[in-house]
């Protein structure tokens, strides 16, 4: 059995830092996941730097870093400008994001869900002949910071407006840490009989610390895509209290402990972690990374 995991990090993550993060430390964790293994490196978002000062260099980022033909390099993007910024500096995957929620949309990105679906098509006519993925990200589609519970009708009907378009994956996302367990098999086991043949990510938030019971309920009903953050880093701006992504080093040692292959080199990610809270300033909450992986033993006190 294997999993992939998209790290998120150098978007999610660096995206809410309180201080500037220097386009070196971007470059330089990107090429670090890169060499680790990972089969996905969201990599930057071309959005408008008044709204989200930390991605003011995209371009620069994704001109400088280190390429390898074992990962594929994401951007966010959320409007026709962002697209066509993003396509002349080589993105691999376009990652497109609407909410569920009304609320949640019109806090996020100031539309409505279905208007801002409507802007979408443009965004496919753009990339249609060239060898690029588009995924269709559902935010809050486990439930909103605004309005509660979201009905699952109204995530499969976003869903569905992502297929019609000719979307190439659909990731869904708890974007305030408001999933169960239960509430994740659930999702899942009905994504995969309504959309059996759709390429499903899950991407979770640890607010409330359910993260990786989350992960591990999705993965038992047959979910192998996942996103995470190095270190833990990230969160949502624009959602009150979201911070918390899945931590990488976390995920894929859980994996690794049971015996599941993500392809990516633990030790390596470990590192990447620790040289993180020095080059962010701040402690991470990335447990693995604190306390070393289960098989790492330590001499019996004299």
């Amino acid at each position: 059995m294997r999993v992939y995991i998209t790290d998120v990090g150098p978007r999610d993550g660096f995206q809410i830092e309180d201080s500037p993060v220097s386009t070196d430390v971007k470059v330089e964790t990107i090429d670090h996941l890169t060499r680790a293994g990972l089969p996905i490196v969201e990599s930057t978002a071309f959005v408008h730097p008044r709204y989200v000062p930390q991605m003011a260099d995209a371009a620069e980022v994704m001109d400088r870093i280190t390429r390898s033909n074992h990962t594929k390099y994401a951007v966010l993007v959320p409007n026709a400008r962002g697209v066509q910024r993003a396509l002349a500096h080589r993105p691999d995957q376009l990652n497109l994001v609407v909410s569920a929620s009304e609320s949640h949309n019109h806090t996020n990105l100031r539309r409505g869900t279905f208007e801002t679906l409507r802007d979408f098509e443009e965004f496919f006519e753009m990339v249609r002949s060239l060898p690029i993925r588009i995924v269709g990200g559902v935010a809050t589609a486990f439930g909103c910071p605004f309005e509660g519970a979201v009905a699952q009708a109204r995530v499969f009907t976003v869903i569905e407006e992502y297929l019609k378009m000719g979307a190439d994956g659909i990731t869904l996302a708890d974007t305030t840490g408001m999933a169960n367990p239960r509430q994740v098999r659930d999702m899942v086991r009905a994504v995969a009989h309504e959309f059996p043949e759709t390429e499903f990510h899950l991407h979770f938030h640890n607010t409330r610390g359910m993260g990786l019971a989350n992960v591990y309920a999705g993965f038992l009903e047959g979910a192998v895509h996942f996103d995470a953050s190095i270190g833990g880093i990230g969160g949502c701006p624009f959602a009150p209290g979201a911070t918390g992504n899945i931590d990488t080093v976390d995920t894929v040692h859980m994996f690794h402990e049971m015996g599941v292959e993500t392809g990516i080199d633990l030790d390596a990610l470990i590192a990447l972690a620790r040289d993180l809270e020095s080059a962010l300033g701040h402690d991470l909450p990335s447990q693995v990374a604190k306390a070393g992986k289960t098989s790492s033993l330590h001499p019996l006190p004299n």
